[in-house]
């Protein structure tokens, strides 16, 4: 049976209040004289089922009365079932229950029923959302009520939609919260949570912000969760471990307020702002409240305040080598249009609406070059308007050095009116103090550059410090959108890499392959490939030109926590840096300045969407949510007095190989001086092994 009946003591004590008081008079004393006689009395007086009875009739039309509290009700995990939607939808019945928790903007409230009352199936739900379906009583928390109403799914979740007031029968017992601990062990366990109470006894890390300011959530996980093809091959085994094993590892948190845009964000605490920001990677403990399900996600609606604590703090300037000789950067500047160049001709096809959003943009985006002050700076998403003195290009050059001094910057043209059909385009600057041109400025719109891909900007320059040379291409590969004129193997395998893949991948060897030619008609092999490629660290466009004499150096020097974006939860780079063989031996250290992919999208230029006060309150004259990309910094130094000892391989950096060859080396009975005593105990042998290991330039690098 699936109603619940309680002892006849029980129910007599709960309802003596309500009867007649001549009644109660007549047969009270006899009901307390033992179990028994108080059963049969309760039931020739008030026709109530034999204690133990699972019978009573719950189906009454909808015009009749609640019945009373402690009466036979239908089992809420009877309601919920064990399936993703309720078998008894369209049912009316009653249910009995503690109210948990009242959410206004759902009009309506949580109740679970009482522990005596569970079937302690870890499968079935012990609570359920009541709709308030224009009734107006609403229920105090903690407090016992009879609820009656029709069973229904709401887009996915179940509820009772009242039919009729509720009764409301006083402070019910304690309810206690169901631990939930990520990750969970299948993305069942939310289901059989829904509506109840629970508590998250683990410290969990930011992990989405994207609706932070618009809807007041966010998603929180056990640690950060990586995007699988930026650390394994598409469709791996462990590509795909990872994609369900983060898919089970992440929880929204909700404010219980549906309004969009609300005026007061609560998280973090005492509520956001720019100078109060909810960054990815920040944690957060003591989460409590109720598990709902809504907008096609399992969310915690906190019932008391969770605790944030500043875990990946900002910092004021990208960490560099300062004594390095070359400085290069990767920043993809999130759609850069300056209009018409004279202060008109907004709104343009992407970017700023008005004139005071571009003034906010350029004044972030000339905050955070200033801050890199790179010799060279590859942009990306810079408004394709040419590179006479009123583009965008232009502007940005002239806005840079109005705040770091005249003709500090310069940029790289070519005598064209656009590069390319896009709107969007990519760009060079380069400090005239630190390198010169040398060669011809070139691109190309040989296919895969004449449709997706934007065309590439390729120059080579000489260092004014060594007179060595080197070539930079920028880049800007399609994206991972608009897949619906995807069409053969550009559509979208389900493999993690997104649709046009396969553009990419062919954009990847034909840049090889032209870069292959010297295409600036300089002779060096000092190659670096940077830019938005629209392809995470492991997937084919990269692995390409890994497999072509190219080095991933966020792979190398940085490793698996390399990421300079974040989408759907998730961390990765689709900015990158690519090095040949021969510029990889000079490369100093790699950085990514973490400015904008952990910071909340309300924080940019933007004003719509934002109260008169935000506007003020979510921005920053500075670097942080300048783009959505971080940007990508890359020193390196082509003559050094410095000798690294270790680097057994001479390639710049100390890894897995260099150990690996210390230990043969030793074990063929060479001998070493003193700079390769790495533990410092006046002798070199097997024991500096371990010690060399910790030395490691590139991360994990002793267990890679």
């Amino acid at each position: 049976m699936t109603t619940k009946a309680l002892s006849a003591k029980k129910m007599w004590q709960r309802h003596a209040p309500f009867k007649n008081a001549l009644l109660i008079t007549t047969i009270g004393s006899s009901l307390l004289a033992s179990s028994v006689n108080a059963d049969k009395i309760w039931r020739e007086n008030f026709n109530a089922p034999k204690i133990g009875d699972r019978g009573a009739v719950i189906d009454q039309p909808v015009s009749s009365l609640l019945g009373l509290c402690g009466e036979s009700a239908e089992y809420i995990h009877t309601i919920q079932g064990s399936g993703a939607t309720s078998s008894l939808v369209g049912k009316n019945k009653v249910i009995e229950g503690v109210v948990t928790s009242v959410v206004d903007s759902l009009s309506g409230f949580f109740i679970q029923e009482e522990a005596s009352d569970s079937d302690n199936n870890a499968r079935t739900s012990d609570a359920i959302f009541v709709y308030l379906n224009g009734q107006t009583t609403i229920p105090a928390e903690g407090n016992l009520i009879r609820a009656k109403g029709d069973v229904s799914e709401l887009y996915n979740r179940t509820q009772l939609s009242l039919s009729e007031g509720i009764l409301d029968c006083g402070a019910g017992p304690a309810i206690a919260a169901t631990d939930i601990s990520l990750p969970v062990s299948t993305t069942d366990v939310f289901e059989a949570l829904e509506g109840m109470k629970v508590s998250v006894p683990q410290k969990l890390y930011i992990t989405d912000t994207y609706n932070l300011a618009r809807y007041g959530q966010f998603t929180a996980s056990n640690g950060r969760l990586l995007i699988p093809t930026n650390i394994y091959n598409a469709g791996s085994t462990q590509a795909i471990a990872l994609a369900d094993k983060n898919a089970r590892n992440k929880l929204v948190i909700d404010d219980k307020n549906n309004a969009q845009n609300p005026d007061n964000i609560p998280f973090p605490n005492a509520g956001l702002s720019y100078a109060n920001t909810l960054r990815l990677g920040d944690s957060v403990e003591s989460i409590n409240g109720i598990l709902d399900y809504s907008f096609n996600e399992y969310r915690i609606l906190p019932t008391s305040s969770p605790t944030f604590t500043v875990a990946n703090a900002r910092t004021p300037s990208p960490t560099l080598n300062s004594d390095s000789e070359i400085t290069v950067a990767s920043f993809n500047v999130l759609n850069y249009f300056n209009g018409d160049g004279q202060g008109g001709g907004f709104p343009t096809a992407r970017g700023a609406d008005s004139v005071e959003e571009f003034t906010r943009q350029s004044n972030k985006v000339v905050a955070a070059i200033a801050d890199i002050n790179a010799d060279v700076v590859g942009l990306m998403e810079i408004e394709n308007d040419g590179f006479g003195a009123q583009s965008a290009i232009s502007d940005l050059t002239a806005k840079l050095n109005a705040v770091m001094g005249a003709n500090t910057y310069q940029y790289v043209g070519l005598p064209t009116t656009s590069l390319g059909n896009d709107t969007i385009t990519v760009g060079m600057l380069y400090k005239p103090s630190a390198v010169a041109l040398v060669g011809t400025t070139v691109t190309t719109d040989a296919t895969p550059f004449d449709f997706g891909n934007r065309q590439p900007l390729v120059q080579s320059f000489t260092s004014l410090t060594s007179g060595e040379t080197f070539t930079v291409a920028v880049n800007h590969f399609k994206s991972k959108g608009s897949c619906s004129s995807a069409s053969g193997a550009n559509v979208d395998q389900n493999d993690g890499q997104g649709c046009w893949n396969e553009l990419r991948t062919q954009a990847a060897n034909q840049l090889i392959l032209w870069l292959n030619t010297q295409p600036t008609g300089v002779s060096t092999n000092n190659i670096l490939v940077i830019g938005d490629l629209n392809s995470y660290g492991k997937e084919d466009p990269i692995n390409t030109f890994t497999n072509n004499g190219y080095r991933n150096l966020l792979a190398e020097k940085i490793g698996i926590r390399a990421y300079s974006y974040a989408f759907g939860g998730e961390i990765g780079y689709l900015d990158h840096a690519l090095a040949s063989n021969e510029l990889t031996a000079f490369i100093d250290k790699v950085h990514e300045w973490h400015i904008n992919a952990d910071e909340p999208r309300a924080f940019d230029y933007n004003l719509e969407n934002k109260s008169a006060t935000q506007v003020t309150s979510y921005y920053g004259n500075d670097a942080y949510r300048a783009s959505d990309h971080d940007p990508v910094v890359v020193s390196f130094t082509f003559h050094s007095n410095e000798v690294m000892y270790g680097d057994f391989d001479n390639d710049a950096d100390i890894d897995r190989d260099d150990v690996t060859l210390f230990s043969r080396r030793l074990r063929a009975g060479e001998t070493f001086d003193s700079n390769y005593d790495f533990n410092k105990d006046s002798v070199v042998n097997t024991r500096d092994i371990g010690a060399l290991m910790p030395l490691c330039t590139r991360a994990r690098c002793a267990t890679e």
